[in-house]
């Protein structure tokens, strides 16, 4: 079966650049259609309109529709990446190339997209059934932009990060 809900990610004409990059970025995705604007639509004729894409096994929908609706940190991709290498690697592509680092994991891509970057084994940590034990990593994430499960886990152990 298709992915049932397909995420709609409005850009100001610049969503066929915005889908190449994001699989670039990953290494790993297609565009699946590109779709142009006809004549007398609200679009310049032969643009594009719309652009699906595939990338890391999900798909979405990259809209040209003008600088009306930006993105905002209402909506956010949350990226789980296996290790702290990848974690790593992501946040210092979309930082490098011109986005902008948040705190406790999050960033903004050049295009003002946000995504939450999180390493495997974070969750563990703050679900900790030692309350104390997942309030010191909870302390120790909110002092951080790219999230160290590592550092996290010895603030839950008492070892002071930074």
């Amino acid at each position: 079966m298709a992915q049932k809900i397909v995420p709609s990610l409005w850009f100001d004409m610049q969503a066929e650049e915005a889908a190449l990059y994001y699989i670039d970025v990953f290494g790993d995705g297609r565009i699946v259609s590109t779709a142009r604007y006809p004549e007398g639509a609200p679009g310049p004729a032969g643009e594009v309109m719309s652009v699906e894409f595939e990338v890391a096994g999900m798909r979405l929908d990259g809209i040209n529709g003008g600088p009306q609706f930006p993105f905002t940190e209402a909506v956010s991709l949350q990226v789980k990446c296996a290790d702290q290498a990848e974690v790593d690697r992501l946040w210092d592509r979309f930082v490098g190339d011109g986005g902008e680092e948040g705190q406790c994991g999050w960033l903004k891509d050049r295009y003002g997209l946000s995504w939450q970057i999180i390493p495997e084994g974070v969750d563990e940590v703050f679900a900790d059934p030692d309350p104390a034990r997942a309030q010191r990593a909870v302390q120790a994430m909110l002092g951080m932009t790219r999230l160290d499960v590592a550092a996290l886990r010895a603030a839950a152990d008492g070892v002071p990060v930074g």
